[in-house]
Order: C-alpha cells, then structure tokens, then sequence
C-alpha cells in the first residue's frame, strides 16, 4: 500500500503544459498573422498563395515554430538546466559570428541572409541569456549580499549587450536591461531601481535644460533632504555658504566678462558647502551624511556623462528620435514621421475600428514599416479602441499568468527563468506599444507575435515554451 501511495504520489509530480497559456500564446500568433496579412495583401489581389509576400514568409515561420515547440516539448525539461551554459556560449559565438558574416539592414549588422529569409541571432540569445542567468542565479550559493557573487553575474548579462551595441542595435541591446526585473525579485535592493529612475530622470533633465538649473535642483534637493533628517543648523550654514560663494563668483564673473557662468560660480559653492557638512558630521558621528553628498556629487557627473553619450555614442537618428519625443525638436516629415502617422492611423480606427481590410493609412503605407516596429497601429486602425484593448489585456494576462506559474515552481532555476520571460515580453510590449503612439523612443523592437519577423515569432516561441515545458516539473527540484 505504501509503495501503491509513493507511485502515486511520483506521478503527480509532473504536470500538463498549461492549457491558458497556450490559448493566450495561440490568439497572440493567429492576431498577429492576421494583421500581417491585412498589411500586406491588396483589395484586387488573385493569387493568395504569393509565397514572396509577407504574410506567406511568416506563416512558414509560425510552421517552424511549431516544430521547435514540438522539439522543445518531446526534450528532457533538465536538458535547458544541464546544458544553459553551453546555449548561451552558442548564442555569443554567433553573435560574434554575425558582425563579421552577417548583412547589414536599416543601420544595423545584425542578421544572417539564408535565401530569402534572413536571421537575427540576439532574438534566440535572449533565451540563452535568460537560462545562464537562471542557472548561476539557482546554483553557488548566490545572493546579492555577497558582492563576489555579483562579479560572474554582471559578466553574463554586460557581454551580449556590448555585443548586441557593437552591431549597432541598441534597440536590441536595451532589452536586456529588463532582467533587472528579474534581479529584483530575487533580492537586489530597490535603491538600485531608485538610482535607475534618478539616472533616467537627471537624463531627461540634462536634454531638456541648463546644467545650472540642473545644479540648482540636485543642490536644493540634496539640502533638503539634510535639513529634514537632521543637522538643521550645519545645513542652514551650508545652504549660505553656497550662497555666498555663489555671489562673490558670479559678481567676480560680471565684473571680468560681462556675463555670469552660473554653472562654474554653482560648484564651488556646493563644493565647500559640502566640506563644511562633512567636517561638521565627522565631528558628531553622523554617517548617512556620507551617502547623500556622494549621490548628489555622482548625479552632477552623470549630467557631464550623459551630455558625452548622447553627442558621441549614440547614432545622429537615435538623437533625433529622442529630441522629437521630448518635443525639442519638431520634424514631422523626418524622425517624426513615423510616430505621427501612427498616431493618426490608431485615432482614425475610433471606437470599433474602420473594418478588416478597409484601414486606409494600412493600404496606402504612410506609416513605414507597419508590419514589423508599427504593427500595433494596424491593429488601432482596423479594429479600433476595443481591438486595440483586447490585445492589450491578452498580452496583460499572458505576463501576469507566466507570473504565477512563476511562484509555483519549486524550482529555483525554474522561477528565475519565468520571470526572465516575463521581463522580456514586458518589455517588448511596453516599449513597442509607447512607441506607437508617442510615449517611447523610437528604438525598433518588435512586439511579440505580432511583428513581421521568423527570428523574433521563433525566439518567442522557444523563450516561452521552455518555461512551459519547465512548468509540467514544477513540483520537482530541478537542478
């Protein structure tokens, strides 16, 4: 009887693949061929079976996607925890491999050309990125209190992104800042995520004003932030200090030049405020003083920083993109062009959308690239507010359902890698989305499922049927 219990018990440790997840995952592929087909076929066309059009190329690729479903679902489930490291090696060899062998398209030497078809390797290295963290994450003890720990972990997630950057697909290369999602739910401090605000904040800030009023702002920000937690006197010292300094250089500045340069008058004042603060803290043995003088001093080199980057290491269009979304530059006919007719195309669409087959922005290609980067507005056009909805909440349900099955695993690998999907599509999603209709930077990456493209309908696939096929083990630890 007990042997009986115990055969029992073993054979309810293996589950189904999850029936929900695989309905969400099929509608998100069937409404996303469709509006493939809707952006590619024309009213008076005869031959349907047009295999040089691209509504026929993706459903090849939805074919072999299948068969890699198919694959991924016969293999071991410990096969992608055995061998992670040796995928994700795979995936640096042929990212490597791509910028020397690859063809360059739309600025970018990121694809392979088999034929007709062609290949981008970083849509499956974001798989292989996602196993290897899972894996080092799962195993050696690791916790982001042991700072070694972090060294090996760092190297893993850096190497594709330079990669990916050195290909001049940083649209690409962004994506994978998502897994910080990941790192958070796995116990990184959420004072990172705080500093990642501050940076994007302090970012924008450095593009839309004077590094003066920037100055001002940290300065102010940093004294009250003192003056609330303590040391009211010292800091009220300090805040004149800064002030006087202030005065005498930017009279000295007016007197000498004409002019006044706030920015050099600012920072010795901040300067010498801040030694003063320091010195007064040492003598009472306040610590934390510390931490914000070094945060606020570190924000006025990120705004020096980010004035380099953006001048020198990002391409000429990527500024412009960046410029036009923060309204500093207008160039409707240009980097706007795009995001534009986007936007007319969803608002055109208005509550129940213009009709399959009838969106006249779709038929006429006023917006570049609508069966790829732009498809969504596809989707505003023909099916208005409600399509647009139901595809938003389906895409919704799918993370939130990767994330409970995520809680489910016993498995640490199998956990950390759910939630490695759910950064991803998150991310693609949110990302594309905003940038259909003026939220996001223009930065060309696809959205799941929707978007023309073999290797991205193939990535996504294997990404997320590897989870799946973990999940049927989820009461296992799998290691």
């Amino acid at each position: 009887m007990d042997k009986y219990k115990q055969m029992k018990s073993s054979v309810k440790t293996k589950k189904g693949i999850d029936k929900l997840t695989v309905l969400l995952y099929t509608a998100l592929v069937i409404c996303g061929w469709i509006n493939i087909y809707a952006v590619n076929i024309s009213l008076d066309t005869t031959n349907y079976f047009d295999v040089s059009q691209d509504y026929f190329k993706q459903l090849i690729w939805i074919g072999i996607s299948l068969i890699a479903i198919g694959i991924i679902m016969i293999v071991d489930g410990k096969f992608y925890v055995e061998f992670a490291y040796i995928l994700y090696i795979l995936g640096i060899l042929l990212l490597i491999a791509v910028r020397f062998l690859g063809v360059e398209i739309n600025g970018a030497k990121a694809w392979f050309r088999i034929g007709n078809f062609g290949f981008q390797p970083v849509e499956l290295m974001k798989t292989a990125t996602a196993l290897a963290i899972a894996y080092y994450m799962s195993r050696f003890g690791f916790t982001f209190k042991k700072k070694t720990k972090l060294i090996p972990l760092s190297l893993i997630w850096v190497l594709p992104i330079a990669l990916v950057i050195f290909q001049n697909d940083t649209g690409s290369a962004l994506v994978f800042f998502s897994f910080f999602i990941v790192f958070f739910r796995e116990g990184l401090s959420p004072y990172v995520i705080l500093f990642g605000l501050i940076a994007i904040i302090i970012f924008i800030l450095t593009l839309i004003i004077a590094n003066s009023t920037i100055f001002l702002i940290l300065g102010i920000t940093l004294y009250f932030m003192l003056f609330i937690k303590g040391l009211r006197k010292e800091t009220m010292i300090s805040g004149l200090i800064v002030l006087v300094v202030f005065g005498l250089l930017s009279s000295i500045f007016y007197l000498t030049t004409g002019e006044i340069k706030y920015t050099v008058a600012m920072l010795p004042g901040f300067g010498i405020g801040c030694i003063y603060l320091l010195y007064k803290a040492l003598l009472k043995k306040v610590k934390y003083i510390w931490f914000y003088i070094l945060l606020f001093w570190g924000s006025i080199a990120f705004t020096y920083t980010t004035d380099y980057v953006f001048e020198k290491v990002l391409p000429e269009y990527q500024q412009t993109r960046i410029m036009v979304m923060l309204g500093l530059k207008d160039d409707p006919l240009g980097a706007g062009y795009n995001v534009n007719q986007s936007k007319i195309a969803i608002g055109s669409g208005g509550l129940l959308g213009k009709g399959f087959l009838q969106g006249t922005q779709t038929k006429f290609n006023f917006v570049p690239e609508q069966n790829t980067d732009f498809i969504f507005c596809t989707v505003g056009e023909e099916w208005g507010f409600v399509g647009t909805s139901i595809v938003v909440l389906l895409f919704i349900i799918l993370l939130f359902r990767i994330i409970y099955l995520s809680e489910l695993q016993h498995s640490d690998f199998s956990r950390i890698y759910g939630y490695c999907v759910t950064s991803i599509f998150f991310f693609h999603f949110a990302i594309n989305i905003g940038m259909t209709i003026g939220l996001a930077p223009v930065i060309g990456i696809p959205l799941p499922f929707f978007s023309y493209g073999g290797s991205s309908i193939l990535g996504f696939s294997i990404l997320l049927f590897i989870f799946l096929k973990l999940d049927t083990y989820r009461n296992e630890l799998i290691r």
